[in-house]
């Protein structure tokens, strides 16, 4: 069998190139005339007055550097063909972001975006849903976030997830975050703060829960020197772990005394007049509480 002549080989591969980029320089041309028609449509001159472009709807599969809008604030690019997220590197001003109903599978470049407050993801092919947290994250103003309709809303407990890791985002796929939903992406997401949140006692941090099958055992305790002056009111034992101490202490002290007028002691009007009772003063009775 012949071999291939390596000439005709780098000539295809040659050709095959200059296919690709020549197809990909129509898709930029494509993306810089729905550009231009749109600046002459609004009568915008400078591209220091643009603040806003439409470009939805225009069968876009690439979209040129649009760094060029340095005050650009709204950018409509629902319902195209993109694929990915790299010509928005220098658009700090960008508050409002439309990329829904696309096929991007990656959101890389939306983290030089800080102004962003609305941004609209759903419809897409996003799957991996820790490289999107990642990448949001950076955002301390997106408060408005849709990515519904994504394989990544596939994961359990999608939802809690992603309040958990973007706590600024107010409305989620359409729907208000509540406050139920916060709390309850702490307790399972983190843990150390919930018994934190859960047990705060005298000024140090207990764990509150109870186990029936681990019960709370004290610690071998250190005795300490007994020249060493302490108050008598004072417990000498020394703890190993000081949340045993705070917990011991807090069984100890956490009770609440209510102090009131006993009124079955108290004679009536008809009784001080008719002197069916002595002149015994009123008592006093005092619960405790724990």
């Amino acid at each position: 069998m012949p071999k291939p002549d390596p000439t005709l080989l780098l000539l295809t591969a040659n050709v095959s190139v200059f296919l690709l980029s020549g197809m990909w320089l129509d898709r930029l041309i494509i993306c810089y005339q729905a550009v231009e028609d749109q600046l002459k449509i609004c009568g915008h001159k400078r591209d220091a007055d643009v603040f806003e472009l439409f470009l939805s709807q225009k069968e876009l599969t690439e979209v040129i550097d649009l760094s060029r809008f340095k005050k650009l604030k709204y950018l409509w690019l629902h319902h195209n063909k993109l694929h990915g997220i790299t010509f928005l590197t220098r658009n700090y001003c960008l508050t409002e972001l439309y990329l829904n109903n696309n096929a991007i599978f990656k959101i890389e470049g939306l983290h030089s975006l800080p102004s962003l407050h609305i941004l609209l993801l759903h419809h897409n092919e996003l799957t991996d849903i820790d490289a999107t947290v990642k990448e949001l994250k950076g955002m301390l103003n997106l408060k408005s976030l849709s990515l519904y309709q994504n394989p990544l809303c596939q994961y359990n407990l999608y939802r809690l997830y992603i309040i958990y890791h973007l706590p600024g985002v107010e409305l989620l796929d359409r729907n208000q975050v509540t406050e139920k939903e916060r709390r309850s992406m702490i307790t399972i997401f983190n843990h150390k703060k919930a018994h934190i949140v859960q047990s705060i006692a005298f000024r140090g941090k207990a764990d509150a829960s109870w186990n029936p099958r681990s019960p709370f055992k004290q610690k071998p305790a250190q005795r300490i020197p007994p020249d060493f002056s302490f108050a008598n009111n004072v417990d000498k034992t020394v703890f190993d772990d000081p949340e045993d101490a705070v917990f011991v202490r807090s069984m100890k002290r956490s009770a609440m005394a209510i102090t009131s007028l006993n009124w079955d002691t108290v004679p009536t009007r008809e009784e001080k007049y008719l002197d069916e009772k002595g002149t015994e003063s009123a008592q006093m009775v005092t619960i405790t509480l724990r």
